[in-house]
């Protein structure tokens, strides 16, 4: 090293130095620092919908308070071309990420799933409203695929009678944006995987009956008895009428025609609603299930209890089981010890 090299030495140190402080080191922070800080227990999720672009983003994320430097985030996501790159989903932030970190998931598009779960709806607009809650499509988009026949006929040989047969409750994993056309075929995507486990294909066959037939029968049972150990018990009931051709007669049936479930007694100007739905009035299995039946009320009617009652009729005691009878003599008893009860709490 010369002389003049040596003596110009710190001078070149200092402006390293001085790059490193002043430019270096506030890209670097800008870049990887953590950027993201979120308030609360509660994790964070973006919802990027359909047709997004960049500024919707980045105002999200600065109104939700999220990222601690809105113009650092934007230094970053420019370079690393982020505003080209929107992936619409739903996306889980972490507290303590760094602007890159951040834009890495963005762009990557690994979105987190939506647990979707549900227990039991009598209406399609009800499950609808539910479902709306959960994805981006509003009830309007999914109710107009369930009403809509030539795609249910098309795709699942369905109608807006029969769709709900295809949506058993339970727990799914389904992405944020989809599509509500492609939520229908989830679902049936998943009504056939369940129709294929335990057996179940199997012993629907053996019944003779097809598996809207099955569902259908299961919705009655499910709104017939809170009593799981008793679902097996009712279905019988209802496979003897049906191998005898008799009617139904099922109460909840009466209900879902009227369209008000908290009837507590059934009067003959009930019994007269000319609706297929009616099975007092229309014999066989009526055109489409009364509600989203669950799980064990399907493999009641699979696994059905063998007997020879014809009747059962609601105990008194409060305990949701049922008296069951051979003979329409024995259930009149019980159906009077009913009756009476009801008079004397008034309901009319």
């Amino acid at each position: 090293m010369t002389p003049a090299m040596k003596r110009f030495l710190p001078y070149i140190l200092i402006g390293l130095v001085v790059l490193i402080v002043f430019v270096a080191f506030p890209l670097y922070q800008r870049v990887f620092s953590p950027a993201v800080s979120i308030e609360g227990d509660e994790p964070y999720f973006l919802l990027i919908p359909n047709g997004a672009d960049y500024i919707y983003v980045a105002e999200t994320l600065k109104r939700d308070k999220i990222i601690t430097n809105p113009q650092g985030f934007q230094w970053v996501a420019r370079r690393m071309n982020y505003p080209r790159s929107i992936r619409p989903g739903r996306y889980k932030i972490e507290d303590g990420m760094s602007n890159r970190e951040l834009i890495q998931l963005l762009r990557s598009g690994q979105q987190t799933a939506v647990r979707f779960t549900f227990v039991k709806f009598r209406r399609p607009e009800d499950f609808a409203l539910h479902a709306a809650q959960y994805f981006e499509f509003g009830k309007t988009e999914l109710m107009a695929v369930l009403n809509n026949r030539e795609f249910l006929k098309k795709e699942f040989n369905l109608t807006p009678e029969t769709v709900f047969t295809i949506i058993i409750p339970n727990t799914y994993e389904i992405w944020w944006n989809t599509p509500p056309e492609e939520f229908i075929k989830r679902m049936y995507k998943e009504y056939r995987a369940f129709w294929g486990r335990n057996g179940r294909r199997e012993a629907r066959q053996r019944m003779r009956l097809t598996r809207q037939e099955v569902m259908t029968l299961a919705s009655i049972v499910e709104e017939e008895t809170i009593r799981n150990d008793e679902r097996p018990k009712v279905a019988g009931v209802y496979l003897n009428r049906i191998r005898k051709s008799m009617p139904l007669q099922a109460d909840p049936t009466v209900k879902f025609a009227v369209g008000n479930f908290e009837l507590r007694r059934i009067l003959n100007e009930h019994l007269e609603i000319d609706s297929p739905y009616n099975t007092y009035k229309y014999p066989g299995i009526p055109p489409g299930p009364i509600c989203t039946p669950s799980i064990t009320s399907i493999d009641a009617v699979l696994a059905n209890e063998r007997h020879k009652y014809y009747y059962f009729c609601a105990k008194t005691d409060g305990s949701g089981y049922h008296h069951f009878s051979k003979t329409l003599m024995e259930h009149n008893m019980y159906a009077n010890q009913y009756h009476q009860m009801l008079n004397q709490k008034g309901i009319r």
